[in-house]
């Protein structure tokens, strides 16, 4: 066997080595932007965002060998972003909960049933109601910074990254009951922060 600096140019591996790349070529066109915008809501810097994506990537890669499921994968990636956007925090590198930004650049609007969805792109807004917009958008962002760790991360994952309840699940390694349970209480607690703001 040869070893790989020994192997002709242009040859391609086989095995673990081929899908291991190729699972991680595939995620990176699938889920590298939805990364950066998950990794935005925690760093508030897409220079930082960015990179930490691509430190996730760089280690899914170094062990991407390892996992059985490929379904499951994204998952593992997502779980890698939000504990690398936690360590980069815990530095004191940014502070969450000391600097706010616009972390969509698509406006986020209410619907009739409490819902949000996004803003039509071809509605041009007025000033005044960017400044609202803008206003609000940091508002539920600060209520939501300051939830605790665990159902920050349910909401964040659920209304921001629109996952749904298994996924969120694999993705923090809990149960679906669990992130019920967390994005229950989350939204009780965004509710009390957000009615005393207003």
């Amino acid at each position: 066997m040869q070893s790989v600096s020994t192997m002709p140019r242009g040859q391609v591996t086989s095995g673990p080595a081929l899908n291991a790349d190729a699972l991680v070529a595939a995620l990176f066109g699938q889920e590298a932007q939805r990364l950066v915008s998950l990794a935005r809501f925690f760093t508030d810097d897409r220079t930082a965002a960015e990179d930490l994506v691509q430190e996730a990537f760089i280690r899914l890669a170094r062990s991407a060998h390892r996992i059985r499921d490929q379904e499951k994968a994204a998952a593992y990636l997502r779980s890698i972003v939000i504990n690398l956007a936690r360590d980069h925090n815990r530095r004191g590198l940014v502070s969450l909960r000391h600097h706010s930004t616009s972390i969509r650049s698509t406006p986020i609007r209410p619907t009739s049933l409490g819902q949000h969805e996004a803003a039509e792109p071809t509605s041009i807004p007025s000033t005044p109601d960017l400044l609202v917009q803008s206003e609000d958008h940091r508002m539920v962002i600060e209520a939501v910074r300051s939830l605790p760790v665990r159902q920050r991360d349910c909401i964040t994952l659920r209304y921001f990254e629109e996952l749904g309840i298994d996924a969120i699940a694999a993705t923090l390694n809990l149960s679906p009951n669990s992130v019920k349970t967390h994005l229950q209480r989350g939204l009780a607690g965004l509710e009390r922060s957000l009615s005393g703001s207003r």
